[in-house]
């Protein structure tokens, strides 16, 4: 069972650059899509029912052309939400949750802070509330894979210049801590059991060539609780996909 994960900064845009014909290829079983910037009423029946796979949206109540994220899946999951149940974040439409038989999968777009104190301060408040919830269904028994774009490096190796960037938002102590606790809970990082090596990087600057250069962040992440690691065969990026700012990461699971 192969999992991607994907911000595509712009569904629409996506598609021009050749998104369908991307998808149709690399035909995975589950698609996470993040930073979506539509609502499914502004895209074509292409993007809202493509060919093979089920889609369920979640999309910015704020403000139309931001956030938004949507899954689309080969099998049709057995329960689907919008959000985790707090108002001021769910109506930014960051989250979508689809229950499987083996799994619950949250495909999340989590807060950026670097426009100002207020918005990193939406950020911590978000990653708080985001992992209580997800703690109280594994106490229930539930099994969590969480993916998508944590805006966030976790640790030195994640980034090109860790030194440059320790008083931005997105290599802070306090973000980077709060990994650590993801960590400490028994969420593995799926790409560090198979990949140790530094350079693995998700998203490039717009400007001054970095992606050529390969200066980066790792900030997209697939996130597992220790009882599905029996089932994990591989993960990896696909940093030669273009067509956005981020590029694709993946799983495999043998289930």
């Amino acid at each position: 069972m192969k999992l991607i994960s994907w911000n595509v900064n712009g569904i629409r845009a996506a598609m021009r650059k050749g998104f369908l014909e991307w998808l149709e290829k690399e035909s995975p079983d589950v698609l996470c899509l993040q930073e979506t910037k539509a609502h499914p009423d502004q895209l074509g029946f292409e993007l809202t029912h493509p060919a093979g796979y089920k889609a369920y949206f979640s999309s910015s109540q704020v403000k139309k052309g931001y956030s938004g994220v949507v899954i689309y899946t080969k099998e049709e999951p057995i329960n689907v939400e919008e959000g985790f149940g707090i108002e001021k974040f769910d109506q930014e439409g960051r989250t979508i949750v689809t229950e499987f038989k083996d799994f619950i999968l949250f495909n999340v777009y989590f807060p950026n802070g670097k426009a100002s104190t207020e918005r990193l301060q939406y950020k911590l408040e978000f990653y708080e509330a985001f992992l209580k919830h997800i703690e109280g269904l594994r106490k229930k028994g539930k099994k969590i894979i969480f993916c998508g774009d944590v805006n966030t490096a976790h640790k030195a190796i994640d980034l090109a210049r860790p030194k440059q960037n320790e008083d931005i938002s997105g290599f802070l102590p306090i973000e980077r801590k709060w990994i650590d606790r993801v960590v400490e809970k028994g969420y593995i990082d799926s790409l560090r059991e198979f990949h140790e090596e530094p350079n693995l990087y998700t998203w490039w600057s717009m400007r001054s060539g970095a992606r050529e250069r390969n200066v980066g962040w790792r900030i997209d992440y697939f996130f597992l609780q220790a009882e599905l690691k029996k089932y994990l065969t591989d993960s990896y990026t696909m940093p030669d996909v273009m067509g956005s700012d981020h590029c694709p990461i993946a799983i495999e699971l043998d289930l």
